[in-house]
């Protein structure tokens, strides 16, 4: 019988040296899109997905993130007296009840695998689910519940994926497809980082994992992989003849908010959506875009 997924790994640890200097005190994962951190997107999206606990892998520095989804006292008394119930609320919003959320320190920065590993004591002999927020998914059902919603009917490890340019495949781990069937696609393995011309296909994993115990048990060999990091795709590959492994064509559209580009992106696909900002983001797209050929005219 498949155990359901109760927790949700959130690695947290990185310094965010491409958005220097924004994130020289402040950790890249709290950067606001729109008016709401990546990170807290993250969290709603694993808080619709059915998640219970929700478990940090934090580094120095990350304090704020812990603060975030935590009471501000000095704010909320502040913006009650002041009759202001909208902004109170959006402070609120964020908050994980008591014994709901973890942290734990990944004190040396030896890679994904490394930061997952350092929640094994957490999460357990139980399957759970890894959720990266620079990578900010817009889709009418959460990501990670159309996972879940897969992996209720397949079990093992299942992953996100969307295709990528031949030419990128060096950015991403890919998948090595044996099958497909729809949108999901059967693995019999994974390779991190493949030249163009030796990548299997061009299937990219993005930063959505639901993992069996199994993959932590590898973790724990410590082997590194690619740049000398202990790489969480080569701890998922060591477990295919033993475990079930699935890629998922998700519905929905991925902002690479670990790059100043995607990053971009997000705020602009985030802002038109809104019913606040919409037409206001249009206008101004539409005046800077008008410019822009202006200038290149």
């Amino acid at each position: 019988m498949k155990k359901t997924i109760r927790k949700a790994v959130f690695p947290v640890g990185g310094l965010g040296t491409r958005f220097l200097p924004a994130t020289k005190a402040m950790p890249k994962e709290m950067l606001p899109v729109v008016d709401k951190p990546l990170i807290e997107y993250a969290v709603e999206e694993a808080k619709a997905a059915g998640i219970e606990e929700f478990i940090f892998v934090t580094g120095r520095g990350k304090s704020a993130i812990e603060d975030h989804f935590d009471h501000s006292w000095e704010l909320e008394t502040a913006l009650a007296k002041k009759g202001k119930t909208e902004e109170l609320e959006a402070s609120r919003a964020s908050l994980l009840r008591p014994g709901q959320v973890a942290y734990t320190r990944q004190q040396d920065p030896l890679g994904l695998g490394h930061a997952v590993w350092c929640a094994r004591r957490i999460t357990g002999d139980e399957p759970f689910a890894v959720l990266l927020a620079d990578d900010l998914v817009m889709a009418d059902e959460p990501c990670l519940s159309q996972m879940i919603e897969v992996y209720n009917e397949t079990g093992g490890n299942i992953v996100a994926v969307m295709d990528v340019p031949r030419s990128q495949t060096d950015r991403y781990g890919i998948l090595d497809v044996v099958s497909e069937e729809g949108r999901l696609a059967k693995a019999r393995g994974l390779v991190e980082k493949p030249k163009p011309d030796e990548a299997p296909s061009t299937l990219s994993i993005i930063g959505r994992y639901i993992l069996q115990p199994e993959v932590m048990q590898e973790l724990g060999r410590q082997q590194t992989g690619a740049g000398g990091e202990i790489q969480l795709t080569d701890a998922m590959a060591r477990t295919i003849d033993r475990v079930p492994f699935h890629g998922l064509r998700f519905a929905g559209t991925r902002f690479d908010c670990g790059s100043k580009e995607g990053f971009l992106e997000a705020q602009i696909a985030f802002a038109l959506q809104r019913e606040d900002l919409g037409g206001a983001m249009a206008e101004i797209l539409s005046r800077y875009c008008v410019d822009a050929r202006v200038a290149a005219s």
